[in-house]
């Protein structure tokens, strides 16, 4: 049973790499920025959570939507320059 897993698993990644395609310096750079943004994102949401004021945590997780936001069209820009 072992075997049969480990073929079937090994036959579905060659399938994956085999229909990947390659990047481009710009779709490279592109994810980047994007996984970039998502990171800072991720750190003022967490930051938002250690403040006692709900104003301010509010504030902090509004950001921390609107840079996930923009993470999101950098990846669709990327993907709509091909």
């Amino acid at each position: 049973m072992k075997k049969i897993l480990l073929v079937a698993a090994a036959a579905g990644l060659m399938s994956v790499a085999a229909c990947s395609k390659t990047e481009t310096p710009v779709e490279n750079n592109a994810e980047m920025v994007a996984d970039n943004l998502e990171t800072l994102a991720d750190n003022v949401a967490d930051t938002s959570n250690t403040t006692a004021n709900p104003f301010a945590e509010d504030n902090a997780e509004a950001v921390a939507e609107n840079i996930d936001a923009a993470a999101d069209n950098v990846r669709d820009a990327a993907d709509n320059a091909q």
